[in-house]
């Protein structure tokens, strides 16, 4: 699945006009972090902005270990109309801090609309911001009844997803997250000469931004729905050529 980032009502209503090339369309606010919180109103305009077939994901925030702030903040998020809630476990330091911010968002959420769809994110750079090891993250959603796990980049400074976990790597995070019966995503710059290697590795979901922004940038550019369409295509390429591949050698 693609899931694709706005930051405003107006990129949203770009990104509606290239609905039938992504699958999610994510709310977020690149300026309070890589999984910035944006505000419940502008939930609420995307939401009615996309088509009512797309399912509208919001970003919690880069989240301190506060496991009652966090729940109310996600609860809010469902409220507003997302029905896919993520959230960065940025001032987790342990996985049993995680688990403990994972349980109350689930409840929170679930309690509210049954039907929504949790993810535990974490960072692919853990390391420079002292949180959770990337690849605790399946077993702290699997243990929190989260329906999947993610891996993004903390800090945008040009760095991608591979710097930080290489391919190997992340094979092994969507190879724990499956076995745990999740969904594994992967963002973090990801460009389109990434896809070969992400679905290769059995990604369920690819969320990008800046690669379908006007000039890569996912800061000062705009989402630009020919882009969209443009990545779209090489996703299903790739999974075209992967599964002719696997065909073949059985």
């Amino acid at each position: 699945m693609l899931l694709i980032s706005p930051d405003s009502v107006d990129e949203a209503l770009d990104c509606a006009k290239a609905a039938e090339h992504l699958d999610i369309v994510d709310v977020k606010k690149p300026d309070e972090g890589s999984l910035g919180a944006n505000f419940p109103w502008i939930i609420r305009e995307i939401r009615d902005a996309v088509p009512a077939d797309k399912p509208v994901s919001a970003t919690v925030g880069d989240v301190p270990y506060k496991p009652g702030t966090v729940a109310q903040a996600a609860l809010g998020a469902a409220v507003s109309g997302a029905t896919y809630i993520k959230v960065g476990l940025y001032g987790c330091t342990t996985p049993d801090q995680a688990v403990d911010v994972m349980r109350g968002v689930v409840r929170a959420v679930k309690d509210y609309r049954p039907d929504a769809f949790v993810v535990a994110s974490g960072y692919a750079d853990a390391h420079r911001i002292g949180c959770v090891n990337p690849l605790a993250l399946p077993d702290i959603a699997r243990r929190s009844g989260s329906d999947a796990a993610m891996l993004d980049t903390a800090i945008k400074d040009g760095t991608r997803l591979f710097d930080h976990v290489p391919p190997d790597v992340c094979a092994e995070f969507v190879r724990l997250a499956h076995a745990a019966d999740l969904l594994a995503a992967l963002a973090g710059s990801v460009k389109a000469g990434d896809l070969g290697e992400l679905t290769r590795i059995g990604t369920d979901i690819v969320g990008v931004r800046g690669a379908v922004c006007e000039g890569g940038d996912r800061n000062a550019g705009r989402i630009q729905p020919q882009l969209v369409a443009a990545f779209r295509a090489e996703m299903d390429r790739h999974a075209r050529e992967y599964a002719a591949t696997v065909a073949t050698a059985s």
